[in-house]
């Protein structure tokens, strides 16, 4: 059965074009035209649609997710042409097909490059749960993201596999390392499906720094990846898994206490290469569905300057990373199957673009917050995401 095309509700409005102007308020025409020539991918004859307007396609395809290619199109030409100042843009007419081939042309490359120069945190001084202790809260976490079943989508990332089989869609991994007062995701390292989540992270945690407390959930704990958080000069913030060996060797006024970790069972045997951390355990009463125990250790070994109880009240904020991937799969894609590109190029360039608008409606969101004193963490998300629409 044939389907039928969407389209934009009640035609094309004013505030759709404005829409477009905002996407380019946050990432600026000469920006996309440096990352364009950086790669080698700006246009290269005047037929035809200038790459930069490609550019602000694929953003716009990700915030009206469910609208045709055309539709969008016609949109973002109509929203640049102030911009641009090219009113041959007006009569360009481009077939979904065309807009593919268009889009291979200027690859994921110049995408993933606006992306990690335009999101970085962003969080103002003062903002609640923003800052603790002058440190920047940071959590790092991964998610996998839905594509369309095609058999270059299959080569290239592959199915999640159960013991009923494959799942119906391929999946792309990624991680990244959220601000946590803004939901805003940094640093994003994506990969096929069986990359582990340990693997892509080594990246992001080389972005870590002096001005950032970075929480990680026990997953991602490693010997390894530990001295790699340390030579940062970032504060770490681990959970633990709880078969691993860390003996009470002094204990604090706060009721955590100094223990030390190894790379193996042997190391610790000997007494070699060990790392002092210390650790905070408690419970959690009266919460439905709390685990017995959680365990936590931290380079911050001064249970005055950093007391227990705040610190493991700071953990539970990283959960908020767990909202901004909620907000990417569900409020922003509205679809079952998160990305639409069908092959994985323009895979890959459509997620580097799923990130730059998250991190537009984010940074709408803070703006917001900051004038009216709230924290950003506290807005409706869908809500900016309905106000980008109308207003």
């Amino acid at each position: 059965m044939a389907r039928t095309k969407a389209q934009l509700s009640a035609g094309v409005r004013l505030a759709d074009y404005l829409t477009v102007g905002y996407l380019a308020m946050r990432c600026p025409v000469g920006k996309v035209r440096d990352a364009l020539a950086l790669h080698d991918a700006q246009s290269q004859r005047q037929r035809g649609l200038p790459h930069e307007v490609l550019v602000y396609f694929v953003l716009a395809m990700v915030l009206y997710a469910s609208v045709a290619y055309e539709e969008v199109l016609q949109l973002v030409i109509e929203g640049l042409r102030p911009l641009l100042g090219d009113d041959r843009l007006a009569q360009t007419v481009v077939s979904k097909g065309a807009i593919s081939q268009a889009r291979a042309k200027v690859g994921a490359a110049p995408l993933k490059t606006l992306y990690q120069n335009q999101v970085q945190p962003h969080g103002p001084i003062g903002m609640a749960g923003v800052w603790y202790k002058g440190l920047r809260l940071m959590a790092i976490d991964g998610s996998t993201l839905d594509m369309p079943d095609e058999a270059a989508n299959a080569d290239r990332f592959g199915y999640p596999t159960s013991s009923r089989g494959s799942a119906a869609f391929p999946q792309l991994r990624f991680v990244a390392m959220a601000e946590c007062g803004t939901h805003t995701l940094c640093y994003a390292e994506m990969g096929p499906y069986e990359q582990g989540e340990r693997t892509l992270a080594v990246p992001v945690m080389a972005h870590a720094d002096a001005t950032m407390l970075v929480t990680a959930d026990r997953n991602f704990y490693s010997y390894a990846f530990w001295q790699q958080g340390l030579a940062t000069g970032a504060r770490l913030l681990f959970r633990l898994s709880s078969v691993l060996k860390l003996p009470r060797e002094e204990v604090l006024a706060d009721g955590s206490y100094l223990s030390t970790v190894y790379a193996s069972a042997q190391d610790r045997k000997k007494g070699r290469d060990g790392v002092r951390v210390r650790v905070i355990e408690y419970t959690l009463d009266g919460i439905p569905d709390a685990e017995p125990r959680y365990r936590l250790a931290t380079n911050w070994m001064d249970p005055t300057e950093a007391p227990a109880l705040e610190l493991a009240a700071l953990y539970h904020q990283r959960w908020t990373i767990e909202s901004s991937l909620d907000e990417l799969k569900t409020h922003l894609a509205d679809r079952q199957v998160v990305l639409r590109s069908k092959r994985p190029e323009l895979v890959e360039q459509e997620f580097y673009a799923l990130l730059l608008v998250h991190a537009a409606v984010r940074h709408l969101m803070t703006e917001a917050a900051a004038q009216t004193g709230q924290a950003a963490e506290d807005l409706s998300f869908t809500h900016a995401i309905r106000v980008l629409h109308r207003r």
